[in-house]
């Protein structure tokens, strides 16, 4: 736990970004009767049945002292597309000397997974932009990704229903272009000293 935290202490600098990533399953939904439009002095009704066409998955990731916030929808979580979201992270910081990445120990979030995506020499040569930091057991509020998957939630897949992976990733690209524009940075407080205290140790 303190070694997280030691990283989130850490002052923002470009050349070692300090990223954290988690996924998000998300529940498709669609209506099984068109809704009625909004009229004047009426809200827009749906109708309380709805057709549910599986589930499908999103990779949050966000560096939360520059704002800047990754998120990709995907079919799955698996080992594969975890190595290609870590690729598109690499190339975003295509100028920095070493990458931290905050993650859980979930079995596909092992350099394993890009070595079988990209063969062993590309593999091995991304995965050593990475500074690998994973998150403890039972400590998933130690992710900050999890800050930003709350945002993500309410800002862009809020109460409506999702009927399919095509709306999910049009309605994702807008949140990320917007949020990213506002440079929406995460304030982290809690400290080594509040956890000691909290925790009652050391």
């Amino acid at each position: 736990m303190e070694a997280v935290l030691d990283l989130y202490e850490l002052p923002h600098n470009p050349e070692v970004p300090v990223v954290c990533m988690d996924e998000k399953p998300v529940v498709l939904h669609a209506d099984s009767r068109a809704s009625i439009p909004m009229t004047e002095g009426k809200p827009k009704r749906v109708d309380y049945e709805y057709i549910r066409n599986g589930t499908t998955n999103v990779f949050c990731g966000v560096e939360p002292k520059a704002g800047v916030y990754f998120n990709k929808v995907t079919p799955s979580r698996s080992a594969f597309e975890f190595a290609q979201f870590l690729s598109e992270i690499a190339a975003h910081y295509k100028d920095a000397k070493k990458i931290i990445l905050v993650m859980d120990n979930l079995s596909t979030h092992k350099e394993k997974s890009l070595l079988d995506f990209f063969g062993e020499k590309e593999g091995q040569k991304l995965w050593s932009r990475f500074h690998v930091a994973y998150t403890p057991k039972h400590a998933s509020w130690l992710n900050q990704a999890e800050i930003a998957i709350g945002m993500y939630q309410r800002q862009c897949l809020g109460g409506t229903r999702i009927p399919d992976i095509s709306v999910l990733k049009k309605k994702t690209a807008f949140w990320n272009k917007a949020i990213n524009s506002k440079r929406a940075t995460i304030n982290w407080s809690f400290s080594k000293v509040d956890a000691r205290d909290k925790f009652d140790y050391g």
